[in-house]
């Protein structure tokens, strides 16, 4: 299966492709969709969208991992990221994925074990399972390679119990 994994951001949106292949990932790319803080909203969101579609079509992934929501004190921070998100979605579906969303607890508790987990912990765990030299840059990044390696336990756990009925 090919994942799309994506840290859903409007200033910076991670993504990362991963291929798993029965209990073992294998990386295909990564990255993050930058827009400039001066550019009106609409234009930054216009540009998210096209850029997710570009990787979309590159990468054929068949099923995307998208991080819920983070609730923050700053309103119009949350709004933002929220219509980030509703982009995002909207590449996906619009792309043919099937869509999956996990919230930062449940990323958390699938690579680390601990659902209260740290960033630093998280990142040594994508570093460790991907068999990276280094945690992947800037941090939307890693978080996009954490949703996905998510997303890859949570199928690969529904697979098996399918098959156990």
């Amino acid at each position: 299966m090919r994942i799309l994994g994506i840290d859903p951001g409007y200033a910076i949106m991670g993504w990362a492709v991963l291929d798993l292949k029965g209990n073992h990932f294998e990386v295909v790319d990564y990255g993050a969709v930058t827009t400039e803080a001066k550019t009106e909203m609409p234009l930054r969101l216009a540009h998210l969208y096209s850029e997710l579609c570009a990787i979309i079509e590159k990468y054929k992934p068949e099923e995307a991992s998208i991080e819920e929501l983070f609730f923050n004190n700053n309103a119009k921070t949350v709004i933002h990221v929220g219509e980030a998100r509703g982009v995002a979605i909207l590449a996906c579906v619009n792309g043919g994925l099937i869509v999956n969303e996990y919230t930062p607890l449940q990323i958390k508790q699938a690579l680390v074990g601990y659902g209260r987990a740290d960033k630093k912990q998280v990142q040594a765990m994508v570093k460790a399972i991907l068999n990276l030299k280094e945690v992947p840059k800037p941090d939307d990044t890693a978080d996009a390679v954490a949703a996905a390696i998510c997303h890859g336990h949570c199928a690969g756990n529904r697979a098996r119990r399918q098959i156990l009925k």
